[in-house]
């Protein structure tokens, strides 16, 4: 299975055609902020962009998207944030869309309380379709988790100046669950890769900027390379 993970489009989805192997991808996951403070009819001409390469796609919304982004994906029956799936019998994926506090005071921030109840609960969730999966497909199932803010005090929360501004609340859901991935964006300048414990954590960076990430399963195992 060929995943290709990417966010921070900011409204320029003309970057996401140059993305090597897109129009063959098995999902395409988009990871937040795909407006500019955009609402409904703004993410409807991302995700017309995007699904004109591909139509296989999941997304959840990020800070910077309003609020009516993550009704409007849930309309599509394509949201991931708060919730899990099973896909293809070969991934859980969890989603955690938006962001915690931050001082811009932007659409759709929430308390690290809140997050870690929604990651919770979607992981939970997820542990019930792998359990009834499993048997049946006779493999592991490995978990990936979506965030569109980043664990604190990693390489992938950090900002020019030093300061480490991801969520303690993902980092908890890390710790607690060791999902095998966990794919992040939100602070652009950190694009690159840590590790929590097992969980291996990758920042995509902005799409704009060649930020994505390729994941391909083969019998349980993920091979993950970042542009």
């Amino acid at each position: 299975m060929q995943i290709i993970a990417f966010g921070d489009i900011h409204m320029a989805t003309a970057a996401a055609a140059v993305i090597p192997g897109i129009k063959d991808a098995d999902l395409l996951l988009l990871n937040g902020d795909l407006t500019n403070y955009g609402g409904a009819a703004e993410v409807k001409k991302v995700l017309d962009d995007i699904m004109r390469i591909n139509p296989r796609v999941l997304a959840q919304f990020g800070n910077l998207d309003k609020t009516e982004v993550n009704e409007y994906l849930e309309k599509l029956a394509i949201n991931l944030h708060g919730q899990a799936r099973l896909v293809q019998g070969e991934v859980c994926l969890i989603g955690v869309g938006g962001s915690n506090f931050t001082p811009f005071h932007t659409p759709s921030e929430m308390p690290e309380k809140e997050l870690l109840h929604l990651a919770d609960r979607a992981f939970r969730q997820g542990l019930d379709y792998v359990s009834l999966a499993q048997p049946l497909h006779k493999r592991k199932i490995p978990q990936i988790l979506l965030s569109h803010v980043p664990p604190f005090n990693t390489r992938v929360d950090t900002l020019r100046n030093g300061r480490h501004v991801g969520s303690k609340a993902i980092r908890t859901i890390i710790e607690q669950y060791q999902p095998e991935l966990c794919i992040t964006g939100h602070i652009h300048e950190a694009k690159g890769h840590d590790m929590i414990g097992k969980t291996p954590v990758y920042n995509h960076g902005m799409l704009r900027q060649g930020g994505w990430i390729h994941i391909n399963i083969q019998q349980s195992q993920l091979t993950i390379t970042l542009s």
